[in-house]
């Protein structure tokens, strides 16, 4: 016992103090950033491309497609095409993913995600979460329970996934949507009371990702349903996550 406690002693707190000046590895891979004199590129970003979040005819990427390969900024001979380490690219509608030649990344953490007044007024101290494995590849699924361990730590903000949709405020979508997870996901949107929100996290969920032009897929609940808040990546990193949360509630 004396152990454990020598060992909780020299560990200190794992918890990130302050999860919105977090700095992440320069490895990292984040918010693209386009050169604003860049008007086209010299190579087909079709071709380059997997997901075609890369558009060359006028240049801009779609980061709810991009599954953040990197492989445009390694393409660019004159370095038109930088992707950054900045991990807070979650936004609040699918045309401020859309990023252009010019676009700063300080401009688009500012106005990505706007908290509306009810949305802070009925989830800001307290947001229970039911997260719906649509098809994905267990990526997003992984990091979104880092969420909750020691490092993260969001239940700190109130925030927590729980077990049953009735105990929900709202949905986390994974995955690209399958046929086959598309009436359980209505079902479970359902079964959670009014009011609610829906987070689609994660490329696949968000666009389809690499399996968007596939038979398999049933995507018509994005259609039917507002999307509150979108986190890209492939996978989402926990702090994308989290932050963009806080963010949607109102939490500064």
């Amino acid at each position: 016992m004396f152990g454990l406690i020598k060992v909780r002693i020299m560990q200190g707190s794992q918890a990130i103090p302050d999860v919105k000046k977090a700095v992440l590895n320069p490895a990292f891979r984040g918010f693209p950033v386009i050169d604003a004199k860049c008007k086209t590129l010299d190579f087909e970003g079709d071709k380059v491309c997997p997901t075609g979040a890369l558009k060359t005819g006028p240049v801009s990427i779609d980061m709810g497609k991009c599954v953040f390969c990197g492989e445009c900024a390694r393409q660019c001979k004159n370095a038109e095409i930088e992707i950054s380490s900045s991990h807070h690219i979650a936004a609040d509608s699918r045309e401020k993913l859309i990023v252009k030649p010019g676009d700063k990344y300080a401009d688009f953490e500012e106005n990505a995600v706007a908290a509306r007044a009810e949305i802070k007024r009925l989830f800001g101290r307290s947001l229970k979460l039911r997260q719906v494995s649509a098809g994905g590849c267990n990526g997003c699924e992984m990091e979104l329970n880092a969420c909750s361990n020691v490092n993260f730590d969001m239940g700190r903000f109130g925030i927590d996934f729980v077990a049953s949709p009735r105990h929900a405020d709202g949905i986390v979508i994974t995955g690209p949507v399958t046929k086959n997870m598309a009436p359980a996901l209505e079902d479970t949107y359902k079964s959670i009371p009014l009011p609610k929100i829906i987070i689609a996290a994660g490329t696949c969920a968000i666009s389809g990702g690499v399996f968007k032009d596939s038979d398999a897929l049933d995507r018509s609940f994005f259609e039917k349903h507002k999307i509150d808040l979108y986190v890209p990546g492939c996978p989402v990193h926990p702090l994308t996550f989290v932050n963009g949360v806080l963010k949607l509630i109102g939490r500064k």
